[in-house]
């Protein structure tokens, strides 16, 4: 049966509300324009870290250049509850890897699925550290990610080192169309790839068929 994540997290954040607790939250973000609506949304309800792990994204200046959107981002965004921003190890080589032999899979594919494990398993690991409450992660707020694979490696890895895993699908309740918006009202740079090398040869390749 297909399971709808966002009415498990609105379960969860009237539980929240009844208990009148303001949890601590790791999120894990790709970039800010993907963070905007959830930060938004989430800080009502907890007190959060951004956790920016990905050493995925394709070039360095690029990765660079995402860094600091997000520390501005988090530091202009009026909240209800405090935001704090940790980043971290920028291991490329650790996603060339866990992506080894995958190089020339789709994007959407068994590729993505090993870098989203990459990024939620060091997720977890940080937040039992931290002795977080949950951890999650915005990347279900995007159209082109399946938040069923997400949410089932959240989960798993959420079991394996003993944190509760945020269950969500942000890209409900019209959140993608908020992120826009947000994007724009904060004049923010918005990338046109995922991150990767692969999705950017493949922006690239897409860019040159339409001359």
């Amino acid at each position: 049966m297909k399971q709808n994540y966002q009415l498990l997290l609105d379960k969860k954040l009237d539980e929240l509300q009844r208990q009148g607790r303001v949890p601590k939250l790791l999120l894990h973000s790709c970039c800010a324009p993907c963070s905007s609506y959830v930060l938004e949304y989430l800080s009502n309800y907890f007190s959060i870290t951004v956790f920016y792990y990905n050493p995925n994204i394709y070039p360095e200046e690029e990765y660079e250049k995402r860094v600091r959107e997000q520390q501005e981002f988090i530091r202009k965004l009026p909240a209800k509850h405090p935001i704090s921003f940790c980043e971290g190890a920028f291991d490329k080589e650790r996603f060339y890897e866990v992506t080894k032999g995958l190089e020339q899979e789709p994007e959407g594919g068994i590729r993505c699925e090993a870098c989203f494990r990459l990024r939620l398993e060091e997720s977890a690991l940080l937040a039992k550290e931290m002795g977080m409450d949950y951890f999650t992660t915005t990347l279900s707020i995007s159209p082109m990610k399946n938040a069923r694979i997400l949410n089932q490696i959240g989960s798993e890895m959420g079991e394996k080192h003993g944190v509760e895993y945020l269950f969500s699908d942000f890209k409900k309740k019209n959140g993608f169309k908020r992120s826009v918006e947000l994007s724009e009202e904060y004049d923010m740079y918005r990338q046109d790839y995922c991150g990767c090398v692969y999705s950017y040869q493949e922006r690239q390749r897409q860019k040159e068929e339409r001359i």
